[in-house]
């Protein structure tokens, strides 16, 4: 274990191995990391640094497109759940500003007769960048089948079967988002980019960024920068997950603060991987997280209905 970034950073390989003691060491640190801060650093991925390259340039391209040409990618009706988001649409929960972001969302590809392919719309193509596509499915896999194997360790950390998660997360409703923050032109109404928030599903999956701004609220109630070393990524759990597990794994508080004046005018790119599970999934607390001393926090929920409530408090969905 170091705390380099701030976080406890760990290595999938160890849990990949069949070496008892290291896969156990990996599950024990994995927990205590998300009971207590609710993020790691992971090395040992499935993500290769030309895959991030690559899409990190494809993005990059995405979002220096003229606006008229962008917007034509953002699709009404859709709650932002694939192709464009402009600029400010999405808010924190609670909060009434809209971020000072841009972003993309790859979602689930269905490639079999899954019936849940009716449940998700079509990914949207850009026809001006070939490559754009292409790389974001890559990712997106590559990412997924990630958080498999962190999922497995988290299912062991609860006493649980190990694959207990695999079929709930099988075509599950995940989204990788690229998102652009954009050079900041005249002082900002607020110091963040993206202000403090849970995030909504199982666990995140954070390529690094290309530009500090991260932050968490530990335990102290201090906000600690998080910057993602080379061949890591920082993976959090979700209030999904946090609900399922009835406090016990904690949804970390986070955001992104705006640069120092000096950098204003630089963008900031980065790219999350919002591991969601299938709609029917029960996020009902699971019966080993309760006890005298962990009284049930929440009421039973499914998946879909806690992602609409959700995207209803961001501004994502309307009423």
């Amino acid at each position: 274990m170091n705390h380099t970034v701030g976080i406890p950073s760990v290595d999938l390989s160890d849990f990949l191995s069949n070496d008892t003691h290291r896969r156990q060491a990996f599950v024990e640190a994995l927990g205590k990391a998300y009971e207590d801060i609710g993020f790691v650093a992971v090395k040992g991925h499935f993500l290769s640094d030309d895959l991030q390259n690559k899409l990190y340039h494809e993005v990059q391209q995405f979002f220096n497109l003229p606006y008229e040409t962008k917007k034509k990618y953002e699709v009404p009706g859709l709650a932002g759940q694939r192709g464009y988001t402009s600029f400010g649409k999405e808010h924190a929960k609670g909060r009434s500003v809209g971020d000072l972001k841009e972003f993309w969302h790859f979602g689930q590809y269905v490639e079999n007769n899954d019936p849940i392919k009716k449940e998700y719309p079509e990914n949207i193509t850009v026809t001006e960048l070939p490559g754009f596509n292409a790389a974001g499915k890559e990712v997106y896999q590559k990412i997924e089948e990630t958080g498999k194997y962190m999922l497995r360790a988290i299912a062991l950390y609860l006493g649980l079967d190990e694959t207990y998660f695999d079929d709930k997360i099988y075509h599950g409703n995940s989204i990788l988002r690229p998102i652009h923050y954009p050079p900041i032109t005249s002082e900002p109404q607020s110091a963040v980019r993206a202000a403090e928030h849970e995030d909504i599903n199982l666990i995140t999956l954070l390529m690094g960024a290309s530009a500090e701004g991260l932050q968490v609220l530990n335990k102290q109630g201090e906000w600690v920068g998080i910057t993602a070393l080379p061949n890591q990524l920082v993976v959090n759990v979700g209030d999904m997950l946090q609900r399922h597990t009835n406090n016990k794994l904690k949804s970390t508080t986070h955001r992104v603060v705006n640069p120092p004046k000096e950098k204003w005018n630089t963008s900031r790119f980065s790219i999350p991987f919002f591991l969601h599970p299938r709609s029917e999934m029960r996020l009902d607390c699971l019966p080993s997280c309760v006890d005298a001393q962990h009284p049930l926090a929440y009421t039973p929920i499914s998946a879909g209905e806690y992602l609409n409530e959700r995207l209803i408090e961001i501004g994502l969905l309307k009423k």
